[in-house]
């Protein structure tokens, strides 16, 4: 049987000074050299994702999430905590083969579907006449990551934004921090 890395008695410990004495925790942190920073970072980030993948009901949260998250237009709601997940919803709705609504969420700079942060996406696709689809992704809760939700279109082949929403999670939160209509060029 292999040794593990930290014993539970040092983990207690750190926790007890991490969670109890915020001001020693601090002291420590500060002494700590950058690369040794960057590791407890690492591990804090993937503790939280470990705890997210653990945590609740995937299939219970995506079920509940392609009932209630997307409005009448077929675009989803903004993102939101539940529990230890974001819950991100997108859609892409076709009015013809050149035209389109879209709304889909990209994290710390990178679409949903690419970041390495998405602990489950699903895709439905949405038969009829506005064919398309809708996706859910759950992504752990960490502090200091950023969303964006951009609303677009397409029209005549030509993707355009015309709204981006971001937010950052802050102590477990997500926090919108700016909104912003994008005028189409030419446009005054």
């Amino acid at each position: 049987m292999t040794e593990p890395l930290v014993s539970q008695r040092r983990v207690n410990s750190a926790a007890r000074i991490l969670a109890g004495e915020p001001e020693d925790a601090v002291r420590v942190l500060t002494r700590l050299k950058p690369e040794e920073l960057a590791h407890v970072g690492e591990v804090v980030h993937q503790l939280e994702r470990l705890r997210a993948v653990a945590a609740g009901d995937h299939d219970q949260i995506i079920d509940l999430a392609f009932e209630e998250a997307f409005g009448s237009d077929g675009l989803g709601h903004p993102p939101w905590v539940q529990g230890a997940v974001i819950v991100a919803p997108g859609s892409i709705i076709n009015k013809s083969k050149t035209n389109h609504r879209c709304r889909f969420i990209s994290v710390n700079d990178t679409w949903v579907w690419d970041s390495i942060e998405v602990i489950r996406e699903d895709k439905r696709s949405i038969p009829g006449t506005n064919e398309g689809f809708k996706a859910v992704a759950l992504l752990p809760v960490l502090n200091g990551m950023t969303l964006d939700v951009v609303t677009g279109r397409a029209r005549a082949g030509q993707h355009q934004v015309d709204r981006v929403v971001s937010y950052k999670v802050k102590r477990g939160k997500l926090v919108e921090v700016a909104q912003r209509n994008v005028k189409p060029q030419g446009m005054r």
